[in-house]
């Protein structure tokens, strides 16, 4: 309860107070080239079930046909406004409209899409007992993972081979450790990130 009363201020308050950037951004995304402001992917949350995840819309229409993995800055499809919204993850914000609806909350695992997800262990499955989060442990720990994935010749595989297992390997030990104060820790380590003042992995409590 304490956790869900959190997730609903705080993501009113910041859409409130952003909402001016968040009409410029919208409108700048959506002059910027063909297609609408928004992008919506299914991703998987708690329990399995699956809901609409929410982005400013940083890639040319159509373009998730060629493959769900973005392979860092370089990756043609991406607009220049979205390659902008994605170095400072400015377009992560409408998943705030996420976490109101109940799909997300502010801290939790990150959701990912059916096709990876068909891919987990028992073990991983466990991410999906919460809801998922906009940020967490393995999202700070992977802050910049399209840059990674832009360096391999083969993204695909480094992704369901090396990334994907060490994220959720984080994603559980988030569970083990999760608290209202981890949250509020995380959620400081996460600004810092944004604000240019954090670097490296996050320090464990």
């Amino acid at each position: 309860m304490i956790k869900r009363s959190f997730d609903i201020l705080v993501s009113l308050a910041v859409l409130l107070v952003l909402s001016p950037v968040l009409l410029v951004t919208g409108i700048a995304v959506a002059l910027g080239s063909e297609g609408g402001a928004l992008f919506e992917q299914v991703r998987v949350g708690r329990r399995g079930k699956e809901f609409h995840l929410l982005k400013f819309r940083t890639m040319r229409p159509g373009s998730e046909a060629g493959g769900q993995i973005t392979v860092g800055m370089r990756d043609p499809r991406i607009t220049g406004v979205g390659l902008f919204l994605r170095r400072t993850k400015l377009d992560e914000l409408p998943q705030l409209i996420n976490v109101l609806r109940g799909d997300m909350s502010l801290v939790g695992p990150r959701p990912e899409v059916p096709r990876y997800v068909a891919l987990y262990s028992s073990e991983q499955r466990k991410v999906l007992e919460v809801r998922p989060g906009i940020t967490g442990l393995a999202s700070l720990a992977y802050f910049r993972e399209n840059e990674l994935l832009g360096r391999s010749a083969d993204p695909h595989l480094t992704y369901v081979e090396e990334v994907m297992p060490a994220k959720l390997a984080l994603e559980l030990e988030y569970l083990r450790r999760a608290s209202f104060s981890y949250d509020l820790h995380l959620l400081a380590l996460t600004v810092a990130k944004l604000l240019g003042s954090g670097s490296g992995n996050p320090a464990i409590p």
